[in-house]
């Protein structure tokens, strides 16, 4: 079994002869690195390097069970504040009718609202392949009855027997 490695060094790990000194209840400072510990040892804590690229680099007096705990803490609300990219796909015919139209055009106003994207195609089957302009037409039309909730990201574009474009939301009428 391996143990991980610890990602800060701590009291006597830690090699530079002298070290920036923060924390709570320290006067900041530069001091002798056996200073500083002697002075994390009084106070029953850990001396650990928090910066270690500094010049001289920099110690912080604290708890290190906390400080781990606090720092997974940081990253797991950074992670959960990344927003995931979320791809809705819409299909189309080229011969598609106004009410097929319709529905799909209200499915995809409502991915854009809740902040997805958009891919919509024309499948082209067959002998259908003859139609182009008719599968230009349809996304044109598609993506300018979105033009309010979500922008175009991508113009029509033809890959094999698929005809895509790709709508991004729009960004929120309050947000700068």
């Amino acid at each position: 079994m391996r143990i991980p490695e610890e990602p800060y060094k701590i009291n006597e790990r830690i090699t530079a002869k002298e070290v920036r000194l923060v924390g709570e209840n320290i006067e900041p400072g530069i001091v002798d690195i056996n200073t500083a510990r002697a002075m994390a040892k009084a106070q029953g804590l850990d001396l650990v390097e928090i910066a270690p690229t500094a010049v001289p680099p920099v110690c912080k007096v604290v708890d290190y069970s906390k400080f781990k705990y606090e720092q997974k803490k940081k990253q797991k609300e950074i992670k959960a504040k990344a927003q995931k990219v979320v791809i809705k796909e819409i299909r189309f015919g080229p011969n598609t009718d106004d009410h097929d139209f319709d529905f799909k055009l209200k499915h995809a106003t409502n991915f854009l609202k809740e902040g997805s994207k958009v891919k919509a195609y024309v499948h082209f089957v067959g002998r259908t392949i003859v139609f182009k302009e008719r599968g230009v037409n349809l996304l044109k039309k598609f993506s300018e009855a979105l033009s309010e909730y979500g922008k175009l990201e991508m113009e029509p574009k033809l890959e094999g027997k698929r005809m895509t474009i790709i709508l991004a939301p729009a960004p929120a009428k309050g947000a700068k």
